[in-house]
């Protein structure tokens, strides 16, 4: 053999090696398929492979961002709304989600789509505005319980915005002004009742000490007079000499 062969030879036996060892960063993994058959899944760091034989796939463990495309809802009330929403999720088995679905990224994204219409076309329009923590909750719930066999765990679920039509705003304006109209109408009555309640308890009070009565007389004209406004209204002739000379010494 020549040295040519020789050299020949030696580059072969080095490319072979090199092609029989792989290298998996910390955050991949390779998935291993033997003559077609899964052999297991290897990795991070340097591992070897059956040259030619093997083939491998690479899988990022990563958490990812899914961004759901704004989705048109009907909801329970019969009002047409625009939603979209992200998701966050990673890959917990890399060979289920290689074996299990064709496309793991493609299919969360479906599923989500379909899952987040299913799940607000089931509440009214109120319930989607003021309570979105429980939806993302619902939401994340119904797509992990798909996912998990793909070897995809969901992470979070957000809703990220709700486009309501502009009649529907005006119309939710006019409702919370209403709200608000009746808050404050309710808030005066009681109001009311409770001064009634207390003006019903003071009288009988005074009827019990009239001097109590005068007392409060003279009270209501001491705060009169700092106006220099007065007007005197006595409840008997016997005692209008009594208020007068009282209101006559405030006014100096």
């Amino acid at each position: 053999m020549g040295i040519i062969e020789l050299i020949l030879l030696f580059i072969v036996v080095i490319v072979i090696l090199c092609l029989s060892f792989k290298i998996t960063r910390q955050y991949e993994r390779a998935v291993i398929f033997r003559l077609g058959k899964l052999a297991g899944q290897r990795g991070p760091g340097m591992f070897p492979i059956l040259f030619p034989i093997d083939r491998i796939v690479r899988v990022d463990l990563r958490v990812r961002q899914l961004d759901v495309p704004k989705q048109t809802i009907i909801t329970k009330d019969n009002i047409s709304v625009d939603v979209d929403a992200i998701i966050y999720y990673h890959v917990t088995d890399a060979c289920q989600a290689i074996n299990e679905v064709e496309d793991y990224e493609a299919a969360t994204s479906l599923i989500a789509q379909t899952t987040l219409r299913d799940v607000l076309g089931q509440n009214e329009l109120d319930t989607i505005l003021s309570d979105r923590e429980s939806l993302n909750q619902e939401i994340h719930g119904e797509i992990e319980n798909v996912t998990s066999p793909w070897g995809v765990n969901v992470n979070l679920v957000t809703i990220r915005d709700v486009t309501v039509p502009e009649n529907m705003l005006r119309a939710i304006a006019r409702q919370a002004e209403a709200e608000r109209e009746k808050r404050a109408r309710i808030i005066l009555a009681d109001g009311e009742q409770q001064a009634s309640e207390r003006m019903c308890e003071a009288a009988k009070l005074y009827e019990k000490t009239p001097a109590a009565l005068k007392l409060r007389e003279f009270q209501t004209l001491t705060e009169i007079a700092k106006e220099r406004n007065l007007i005197v209204v006595t409840n008997g002739a016997d005692n209008l000499g009594t208020t007068a000379g009282y209101v006559k010494a405030l006014d100096r």
